[in-house]
């Protein structure tokens, strides 16, 4: 049985690890043809190597996703290798260095997030965008959280630029849908809440205590897997939501409920 992005070539930038990873092998497993993109040339290059190893087809290119010319190379790289994108998984992000509040929190430190969160992002869909409008159409989702739904909750701390990074994806992503929806291009967004990456969970894992108080917040009673994540990429870049653009998906245990 064929899968369902047989014959479809997907992007995924910030493949390096965690959700990244999991959707690239989602997507490969589904029958596409893989460009694994991140700044992380080890991550990055382990990724393309578990895709081959699970009889998938994956290059990877190294991206600063806040450097124009490097995207538009990554695009053009794709498109030099497989003819076409089909797919693109804005995935890139970071967290802020310091958990502070915000009259606490530097300039550098917030111009980083909002670089790499909301600019990067931006970078890709714009090129993304170029080669679909050649092409005749196209999916694009990106990585918001459910904190670019909510404030983070009054007792976060640390986070402000991180949320206003997110709720800036998820603008971007509704006001992008809007624009291109007649030239058949969707667009949407996924929102995880925690989910069991290297940006949450350390190598050594979670203290069982910081961990059980991550999984009070969750009417699910856990945090998430990448994995999780992943198979709601796969279904919103899949014909199976062939009507489904300008979305904002919380992936996230009912964190957002």
């Amino acid at each position: 049985m064929a899968g369902q992005l047989e014959g479809k070539v997907a992007l995924v930038t910030g493949g390096s690890s965690g959700i990244g990873r999991a959707t690239a092998l989602a997507f490969a497993r589904e029958g596409a043809k893989i460009v694994i993109a991140d700044v992380n040339v080890e991550g990055g290059k382990e990724t393309s190597h578990h895709v081959k190893e699970a009889s998938g087809e994956a290059i990877f290119v190294k991206v600063d996703v806040t450097k124009a010319g490097e995207v538009e190379a990554m695009v053009n790289k794709a498109v030099e290798i497989y003819g076409q994108l089909d797919c693109a998984f804005n995935n890139a992000e970071v967290v802020p260095r310091e958990l502070v509040r915000t009259a606490d929190c530097s300039e550098d430190d917030w111009v980083r997030v909002i670089d790499i969160n909301l600019k990067g992002l931006f970078l890709c869909m714009k090129y993304e965008l170029r080669q679909m409008l050649k092409q005749g159409g196209g999916t694009i989702v990106n990585t918001a959280s459910a904190y670019g739904l909510v404030g983070g909750g009054n007792r976060e701390m640390g986070l402000s630029a991180y949320v206003a990074s997110k709720h800036g994806v998820v603008g971007q992503t509704k006001a992008t849908a809007l624009e291109y929806g007649e030239a058949n291009i969707r667009v949407n967004a996924v929102c995880p809440g925690h989910i069991r990456t290297p940006l949450i969970v350390p190598d050594t894992g979670l203290d069982p205590e910081v961990e059980k108080q991550f999984n009070a917040r969750y009417p699910a009673g856990r945090i998430g897997e990448p994995e999780e994540v992943a198979e709601v990429v796969v279904w919103l870049c899949s014909d199976s939501a062939s009507f489904v653009t300008g979305h904002a998906l919380s992936v996230c245990g009912g964190y957002v409920g």
